[in-house]
């Protein structure tokens, strides 16, 4: 499995999320929204110029721009 950042990832794309780089605040939000280590997500489709990207975690969707995404680090699944 190769990691990368969540950014990094093109639609069809799974992985699990290894750890959240973010500090302070940012780091809150993006908890709060699901994104926690050990947690599945797809990437479903990104915007025509390619921000924000689309994502799929715990059943629900969730936009976020490609900036709070590289804070995200994952590892690729099959």
């Amino acid at each position: 499995m190769v990691e990368s950042t969540l950014n990094d990832l093109r639609p069809g794309e799974k992985a699990r999320i290894v750890k959240v780089l973010a500090k302070g605040t940012v780091r809150r939000k993006l908890m709060d929204m699901g994104m926690v280590p050990g947690s599945e997500v797809e990437v479903v489709r990104t915007a025509p110029l390619g921000d924000p990207i689309e994502f799929r975690i715990k059943g629900y969707s969730l936009s976020m721009r490609k900036q709070e995404a590289a804070n995200i680090v994952v590892e690729t699944i099959a």
